[in-house]
């Protein structure tokens, strides 16, 4: 995946035989995939291009607003799910080149670990391979997790599967409310079907939860169902072909419901325990994980990238491990430090992410608690505001839906240790001022630069309410 693909193109060009172990392991129902991992696969890629499907139904149904006659949009999912995988293909077709053009030796074989510098190959003909080695980079990523109920592995889904669904999902229920259910459950929804969302506590996990609160509200505004305070305890197969799911309620009640899908978005476990680890003396976190220094495992000459790495145990701790960039980042600068006689470290704070929600949601540095639970109330100062993006009047899209913060450090000449925005390109927005945010921009420093106009990022050149006046931070006006 992101982080082992990076790391073994450096070596060849300094002399080093490298070898690259990468074997996908059949999902439940059956899906598996190519050369990339989770992101290229079934993550990142066909998520943004299905959140794109959903968008441009929207903008269709938008466009009569600016003048355009068109038809109701009616949307195809076959023909959608045929050019995303298309495009995977080539993707995957890439990667190999990539490897070849390198000199880097793939075996599309599952590898496990016989001592500390061995490893046996497996491919699916059942072929095996001893492969040595100096150094070691153990980059295995997770799989979601399903819950254990009966017929949830028999009948549901995960997102290992969902952006490889031959025929339409139809009435779908999206068990989990992490990114990756919300995700989901916003295009599934977008290109036209029936979308419920079950969730045991609350959204977005590890995110500021004003934001997802925000997130939450506009995909129940725009027709996406939530079952709050609720876990399945059982999915059976009807005479129908549906799918009845029951659940228990937090106050002990119970419910039931049919659907066409049920996908379960309910965590991910990392791929540590069949991997023979014990055999390298790797030492892993009670969760699963591999506590690393500078991405060092406890064995000196293995090393560990992604997923798999215990954000907990790193000094200061991150919740950013498991983004596909920080993996490549940190393969990167491994290699180098390995082989090319650099020194720079990975640095896994200040980290730009991007949810791709109905309502995007963007964001850099701390959640509003986290910030306040480090540093003190007392010494933050949040500037806010509510926004209604231009494109958004002419359809008469929500009043002040959009929103915009800045979480900064008063001690510290209110530097900007938290940004945070709903609406439109987030992410676009966000992977351009987290840049300021990482060489150490104030408040001031945004005051002082002149917005676009109209633009939606222009909103953070202008915030002057704070949480702690009182004052609403609704406007009105361009």
């Amino acid at each position: 995946g992101g982080g082992g693909l990076p790391s073994p193109r450096r070596p060849p060009s300094h002399g080093k035989k490298v070898a690259v172990c990468d074997f996908v392991k059949p999902s439940p129902p059956g899906t598996t995939w190519g050369l990339g991992g989770t992101c290229v696969n079934v993550g990142c890629i066909p998520k943004k291009l299905m959140h794109q499907a959903a968008l441009l139904g929207e903008g269709m149904t938008d466009a009569e607003s600016f003048g355009w006659e068109v038809a109701a949009p009616k949307h195809n999912w076959e023909t959608m799910v045929g050019n995303v995988q298309g495009h995977i293909k080539s993707l995957n077709f890439g990667y190999r080149s990539d490897l070849m053009s390198n000199g880097v030796k793939y075996y599309n074989a599952y590898a496990t670990f016989l001592d500390p510098h061995t490893v046996e190959a497996v491919d699916k003909k059942g072929k095996v391979t001893k492969i040595t080695a100096s150094e070691i980079v153990i980059c295995t990523g997770g799989r979601p997790r399903y819950p254990d109920i009966p017929g949830a592995k028999e009948l549901g889904i995960t997102s290992d599967d969902v952006f490889a669904l031959k025929s339409p999902p139809g009435r779908t229920l999206v068990v989990g409310a992490s990114y990756v259910a919300l995700e989901c459950a916003g295009f599934i929804k977008g290109v036209g079907y029936d979308t419920t969302v079950m969730m045991r506590s609350i959204p977005l996990r590890g995110f500021d939860q004003q934001m997802a609160g925000l997130c939450k509200t506009y995909m129940q505004e725009h027709g996406v169902a939530f079952i709050e305070g609720a876990v399945p305890t059982a999915v059976e197969a009807t005479p129908s072909g549906a799918k009845k799911v029951s659940w228990k309620l937090a106050d002990g009640s119970v419910g039931s419901g049919e659907y066409d899908t049920v996908l379960f978005a309910i965590g991910r476990d990392v791929c540590t325990s069949a991997i023979g680890i014990d055999k390298a003396g790797v030492k892993l976190s009670s969760n699963g994980k591999v506590p690393t220094v500078n991405e060092q495992t406890n064995v000196p000459h293995i090393y560990a990238i992604g997923d798999i790495i215990d954000g907990e145990a790193l000094n200061p701790p991150s919740a950013t491990t498991e983004l596909t960039p920080v993996a490549i980042q940190a393969g990167k600068l491994l290699a180098d430090r390995l082989y090319a006689g650099k020194s720079a470290l990975m640095d896994y704070s200040m980290v730009a992410t991007t949810v791709y929600t109905p309502l995007e949601y963007g964001a850099v540095g701390l959640p509003e608690e986290e910030a306040i639970k480090l540093h003190g109330e007392d010494n933050i100062e949040v500037y806010h505001s509510y926004f209604k993006p231009l494109e958004w009047t002419l359809p008469h899209r929500g009043d002040n839906v959009c929103y915009a913060k800045l979480i900064c450090l008063k001690p510290e000449g209110e530097r900007v240790i938290g940004l945070h925005v709903c609406g439109p390109n987030a992410g676009e927005m966000t992977q351009g001022f987290a840049v300021a945010i990482k060489a150490g921009a104030t408040k001031a420093h945004f005051d002082d630069t002149v917005g676009i106009h109209p633009t939606v990022a222009e909103e953070f050149t202008l915030l002057a309410t704070t949480k702690r006046s009182g004052d609403s931070a609704e406007k009105s006006g361009c």
